[in-house]
Parts: structure tokens; sequence; C-alpha cells
């Protein structure tokens, strides 16, 4: 099931990589093995492999929205405030029940990976970006974890990042991006 899962998110310009079933984190080099090609990920894919999606690779930025800080209600407070709408772009449930959102990385930018208290868009959003050398990367929908899949929750193609979030997470010196 996750090799078909896999080969479609090839199909939607993702490059995926395997992660061990059950688990979040790469055994070994993982920017090496990013697949893009929805027919080589049929082939070489192991049922029952998690999906990893780097984003350096597939020129994507992921917002994770954490539960515990509830970054669902941070980015809705901040798109209020700026007068902007909620993104519509493709969004994946997590087990917590937090929310991953893919997002087209703006062309010439620079936008790396923050966690907690270092996102530039507030507590509770975690960035994932393609980075200055190496990027980050985000769990993929079919994932299962603790028995939990990750799952597509608003099926949309990877929409271009919003300038009201890119401004806000370009690359800027002195502050460290991966």
């Amino acid at each position: 099931m996750t090799a078909a899962v896999a080969a479609d998110l090839a199909a939607r310009g993702l490059a995926v990589f395997p992660l061990p079933p059950g688990g979040r984190r790469p055994a070994g080099p993982w920017r090496t093995r990013c697949l893009t090609d929805p027919e080589r990920v049929r082939k070489l894919w192991r049922d029952g492999d998690n999906i990893g999606v780097g984003c350096r690779a597939s020129r994507v930025v992921g917002l994770d929205l954490d539960v515990e800080d509830d970054g669902q209600a941070v980015l809705a407070d901040l798109a209020a405030r700026l007068r902007q709408p909620w993104p519509d772009t493709l969004t994946v449930a997590t087990p917590s029940g937090g929310r991953h959102l893919y997002f087209a990385a703006p062309d010439g930018s620079t936008i790396g990976s923050f966690s907690g208290a270092r996102s530039p868009l507030g507590p509770g959003i975690d960035v994932r970006g393609p980075g200055l050398r190496s990027g980050g990367y985000l769990i993929g929908p079919g994932s299962v974890v603790g028995g939990i899949p990750y799952a597509i929750v608003r099926d949309e193609p990877v929409r271009p990042l919003p300038r009201w979030i890119a401004d806000r997470l370009q690359h800027h010196p002195g502050r460290k991006t991966v």
C-alpha cells in the first residue's frame, strides 16, 4: 500500500524516500535516496516502509502545525491579523492530530527549517524547508506511526507558498538555516 502512495506523491512532484516501517527517522543517508519517478518508486519501494518527503529535492516548504502549542490557531491568528485567507494546499493529518501543509518554495528563496521557539511564524509551527545546503523532510501521508496513519485531509495541489508566510521565513544573515 505505501508503495502506491509513495508513487502518487512522486507523480505530484514530491521527492520521496523510504523510512523504516513504523519509524520517523531515516536509516542512513536519505538525501541521496530521494525518488521523483513514480515508476521507479513502484519498482524499488518495499511495502510497509514509511514515506519521507525531502524538502530540498521537492522544492517544498512544509509547515508542521503542532497540537501542543496549537499551531493551527497560531497560523489562523496570524492570517487574520494580516487579513489573509487560510492557505489552501495539500494538507496531511498527523497521528498527534496536527497538520502538515505543503507549499512550493518560491524561486530564488532560501527557507530553512525551524522548530519550537525559533520558528518565525510563532509557537506550534515548525518549518521544514529546502535550506541552504541540505534541507529538512516531512513524514509523508501513507506512513504509520504508533498504529496511526498520516492521512491526506485536503487533497489539493501543492500551491505556492503565500507571500505573507514567505516574507517571515526568508533567510536573513545571522539566522541559522539547515
